[in-house]
């Protein structure tokens, strides 16, 4: 297969879908996210940005470490720091990638740069060059793309592909292209920069205007042949194009796109359903391919076509994307081997026996509560049991919640610091209210609740209630995340993980306003 048949999928989940707010991972889940987009089989994943923070550069160096079949990247800015953190983090990779990138477009160079033009293409030629002393594979991005001019276009990305740039990505990183002439764009850089041959052209589009997927398929159209995107569209603001959708339209509609991906497209739904898991953002329900209503039927009439003839009203199969993928294969009387095994089938493995034993643990005070335990339940069971291991220094002991019609709810909680127990009472508009407002008055943290929101894990009326809370204080924001059968304690299991991170997670600079 020729590279002009092939498109290359660069997933930038760790690095651009991270600067969600409050969407930071550890790295360990990170890793857990690699290890999942390398049984996807994507070409690369973009780790983190290594000079961003130490730890985005310890989290890249675990991922490198961890992955051996897809590439592994890290962005920096076309500084020498930025390159020489790259190439550290990524010193133990099988296959490294160095992302380096500058603004291109007027209002950037002027404002934000403070460069002439001519004095950017000196910059991007020296990075690149710097990037190709570490690594074999360069990429460079014309931050700002979308509106830059398209002459300085072509001669900073000529420029960079004589520096030895393999790669060279045209990112709409403010969102405001339209398709028609997001695709022109890269047509015209194609037919009119004279080496345009040696290297791969990439696209990274924001959804602001909710057009990253379409301007993606407009630039594969025109000749891209690598896109930039993220599990669930994930990503700063409106976030980037969904690469389960760029990999399903492309797949669907091959003839049109008439071009292949190497994905593993039945991990598109158990990648999607981590990431949620780990960042606590939820998938809508009507959300394409790995919405929970992407495959169902309400109208009479579309069920009866579907009935007759699949094809009818569905233009793919839910179990190549991964659904009905998951059946239900533990329970009660499930022993800690086979545990073990289904959680190595999910990508899941512990680097200690107290990590595993904790999660088993965890597992069977599941079992006695919930009949089926599904995979998602294992999911959601180990994201809890990682995120009780990280610098814990409150703990939910018990908890009493009391409701009843015409009565004001009451919620009684015990919390230990590590050092001693705290018990705190109070009343509120609803068992989680009064709940939260408890365990306020032990802690007095003094954060913001930015965001509650349930998502039921599985079906049916046992299912486990996935709460995330996102808090704020000082500037910072974190995600917070808790699961249990009874959707009073999940929550406040997830208002306590949030408060943990406040005290201790790092600060995450995000050099966000650089970035593509």
């Amino acid at each position: 297969m020729s590279q002009q048949d092939r498109l290359v999928i660069f997933d930038t989940t760790m690095r651009d879908g991270e600067q969600s707010p409050g969407a930071s991972m550890t790295k360990e889940e990170k890793v857990r996210i690699g290890k999942a987009l390398e049984k996807m089989r994507v070409d690369v994943m973009e780790a983190g940005f290594a000079a961003a923070s130490p730890g985005d550069f310890e989290s890249i160096q675990a991922v490198a470490a961890a992955v051996r079949e897809s590439t592994v990247c890290s962005l920096a800015r076309a500084v020498d720091r930025d390159i020489e953190q790259a190439a550290a983090a990524l010193a133990k990779a099988e296959r490294a990638r160095i992302h380096t990138f500058i603004a291109t477009s007027p209002i950037h160079m002027k404002y934000k740069l403070r460069m002439e033009p001519n004095a950017v293409i000196e910059q991007a030629v020296y990075a690149v060059k710097k990037a190709r002393g570490f690594v074999g594979d360069v990429e460079f991005s014309c931050e700002d793309a979308g509106r830059s001019e398209i002459d300085f276009l072509c001669r900073i990305i000529e420029a960079a592909i004589d520096a030895g740039a393999s790669t060279i990505n045209i990112p709409d990183t403010v969102g405001y292209a339209i398709p028609e002439e997001f695709g022109n764009t890269v047509r015209t850089l194609l037919e009119r920069i004279p080496n345009a041959d040696k290297a791969i052209f990439s696209v990274h589009c924001h959804n602001d205007l909710g057009l990253a997927v379409a301007n993606s398929l407009a630039a594969v159209s025109n000749g891209a042949r690598q896109v930039e995107c993220t599990i669930n569209g994930l990503g700063e603001r409106a976030g980037n194009a969904a690469l389960e959708e760029i990999v399903m339209a492309t797949r669907t509609r091959h003839d049109l796109f008439n071009i292949h991906t190497d994905i593993d497209t039945t991990q598109i739904v158990p990648t999607s359903r981590l990431v949620s898991g780990i960042t606590g953002f939820p998938v809508q329900p009507n959300k394409a391919i790995v919405g929970a209503n992407a495959f169902a039927h309400e109208s009479g009439i579309h069920q009866d076509g579907v009935l007759k003839h699949r094809e009818t009203y569905e233009i793919m199969k839910a179990e190549d994307v991964g659904w009905g993928a998951n059946k239900m294969v533990m329970g009660k009387h499930s022993g800690r081997a086979a545990f073990r095994s289904r959680l190595q089938e999910l990508g899941v493995t512990f680097d200690t026996d107290a990590g595993l034993n904790e999660a088993f643990g965890r597992f069977k005070e599941l079992a006695d509560k919930k009949h089926e335990i599904f995979d998602e339940d294992l999911q959601a069971l180990v994201s809890e049991t990682r995120s009780a291991s990280v610098a814990e220094k409150y703990s939910l002991v018990s908890l009493e919640s009391r409701s009843a019609t015409g009565e004001t709810p009451v919620a009684e909680v015990v919390i230990s610091d590590g050092t001693k127990e705290h018990r705190s009472k109070s009343d509120g508009s609803g068992p989680v209210d009064a709940s939260f407002k408890a365990i306020e008055e032990t802690v007095q943290s003094g954060a913001n609740l930015l965001l509650y929101s349930v998502n039921a894990i599985t079906e049916g009326t046992d299912s486990q209630g996935e709460v995330t809370v996102r808090l704020e204080f000082g500037g910072r924001i974190v995600n917070g995340s808790g699961a249990d059968t009874d959707i009073v304690v999940a929550s406040a299991k997830a208002y306590i993980h949030a408060l943990n991170l406040l005290e201790s997670s790092a600060d995450r600079t995000h050099p966000q306003s650089d970035g593509v």
